[in-house]
């Protein structure tokens, strides 16, 4: 009676309550993550005068936490799944901070390419990707809106940090810098304490006995009979069947993978991943190039990230209206494509007065598609696999973005222009958007043609309902599965 009652027994999500505190948390995450992974770029011109060395050589910091933070990012996912979301946060935190406190001790580029690039970076790993998640389980009405906060932590901790950082190096040097951003990404550890699981109302504890989870007995060795021999038997090989289930559960977690419209929306990534970095790292050099002063310079950056906290959260905002709820997918091709043509546009703009506009423009959907990037996720795989997705979709963020800087330095050298870099990173981000917008007319012709084969309507399945029902796969959320029982 007690596990009927637990199977019909479930919550939706609060889209409430606490969950504002998860959303707080989280956007505490992408300051101490996102944020202070930009203002990396503010210490390299201490790092080269330091230790005497050039800007190929100290770019790799930047990359590689770059780098490190997307490509472990399925570790993150792994631990939150297995462990919980509130462990990886705490554990990322520990080590982010451990490794900006070591790095303050540096003694050459390759103590740093260690201790700032790869350790930190695997902190940042272990907390972006499960706190990420987290505000998809406690969101559904309003999921857009709670990711667009959350995520505008990164524009809004770059506007404050980068100043703040620079202060710093000037009255503590670099080292007493990244000693204090070691104290300040320590409280991701408080974060994680704020990430508590959603649990069923209707629970009852059910512990396990001691010799059915570690195969010892704490009973006194005694002789058995035949019989009593049997019925172990018996036990221990459903011990081995449940074993087995667990590790094919294990293998279903990755499951998403074989779907064509996540395979579909990997590709996506790919090309947007390949441009989107592009413009924040060249901007500046560009506006230098064509005769903008140095403050002029600096000061189309600041828009960028105002303006980038604009487009989370009102994008965010306008796609949980009820009008446009269905199309959040079209509403995120349009964000990716309006990056696209900015950058198209941008070798024609010679003035500061016309680079604002680019700023504001390209910032503001920069802002808009980042935070749809959890939604659409979530739409395509549902809330169940979401940690997991997320993993993987920014595991793939990690070699284009290690490469792309590179390959547009490479252009810039070779033409001797910053026209062909700009032109790169607008074909990729156009790419992106084309493939999205192709797959979605393929899927809306086949569905015409099941129709009128058919001779019969079919109700359309709105994909974001796919997260108002959980199964009991994540850590953080022991939530039955209403809809199959």
């Amino acid at each position: 009676m007690a596990q009927e009652r637990k199977k019909k027994a479930g919550v939706l999500p609060p889209d409430g309550g606490w969950g504002w505190m998860i959303v707080a948390g989280c956007f505490v995450v992408t300051v101490c993550t996102r944020a202070v992974t930009r203002c990396i770029s503010i210490f390299f011109v201490e790092f080269q005068m330091h230790f005497a060395r050039d800007y190929s050589g100290t770019a790799w910091i930047h990359s590689l936490v770059d780098c490190t933070t997307m490509l472990c990012a399925p570790l993150g996912s792994l631990i939150g799944n297995h462990l919980s979301c509130r462990v990886a946060v705490i554990l990322g935190g520990f080590l982010a901070s451990i490794g900006l406190v070591l790095s303050s001790f540096a003694t050459s580029l390759e103590y740093l390419y260690l201790s700032l690039g790869v350790l930190t970076g695997l902190g940042f790993a272990l907390c972006y990707t499960p706190a990420i998640a987290m505000v998809g389980i406690y969101f559904c009405e309003r999921k857009s809106l709670a990711y667009g906060i959350a995520m505008s932590g990164s524009g809004i901790g770059t506007f404050i940090l980068a100043p703040v950082v620079q202060m710093l190096i000037e009255h503590y040097s670099w080292r007493g810098a990244l000693l204090i951003l070691g104290g300040l990404v320590s409280n991701l550890c408080v974060c994680g304490a704020l990430l508590r699981p959603i649990t069923l109302k209707e629970e009852e504890a059910c512990p396990l006995p001691v010799d059915s989870e570690c195969g010892y007995s704490t009973k006194p060795l005694v002789a058995i009979s035949p019989a009593e021999e049997k019925q172990l038997e018996a036990e221990r090989s459903k011990q081995q069947r449940d074993s087995k289930q667990r590790c094919l559960q294990s293998m279903q977690e990755y499951h998403f993978l074989l779907m064509p419209d996540f395979l579909v929306l990997a590709g996506s990534f790919l090309f947007l991943a390949s441009g989107c970095s592009l413009p924040f790292v060249y901007l500046v050099p560009y506006a230098l190039d064509v005769g903008v002063s140095h403050h002029h310079a600096a000061f189309l950056m600041s828009i960028l990230g105002v303006i980038d906290i604009v487009g989370n959260i009102t994008f965010g905002w306008l796609t949980d209206r009820r009008c446009l709820k269905k199309y959040r997918g079209i509403c995120y091709m349009v964000a990716v494509g309006m990056e696209g043509l900015c950058c198209f546009l941008i070798p024609l703009l010679h003035t500061f007065a016309l680079l604002v506009p680019f700023s504001v423009l390209y910032g503001y959907f920069d802002g808009a598609y980042v935070a749809l990037i959890p939604v659409v996720t979530s739409d395509v795989v549902g809330t169940t696999y979401l940690s997991s997705a997320l993993g993987v979709v920014y595991f793939l963020h990690a070699i284009p973005y290690l490469v792309s800087p590179p390959i547009g330095g490479w252009l810039v050298d070779t033409t001797g222009t910053y026209t062909a870099t700009f032109f790169l990173s607008g074909f990729a981000l156009l790419s992106s958007a084309l493939l999205l917008c192709t797959a979605n007319i393929i899927r809306h012709y086949q569905r015409v043609q099941r129709n009128r084969r058919s001779k019969k309507p079919t109700l359309e399945q709105c994909e974001a309902q796919q997260a108002d029902f959980y199964t009991t796969k994540n850590k953080d959320l022991l939530i039955i599965n209403t809809a199959t029982s």
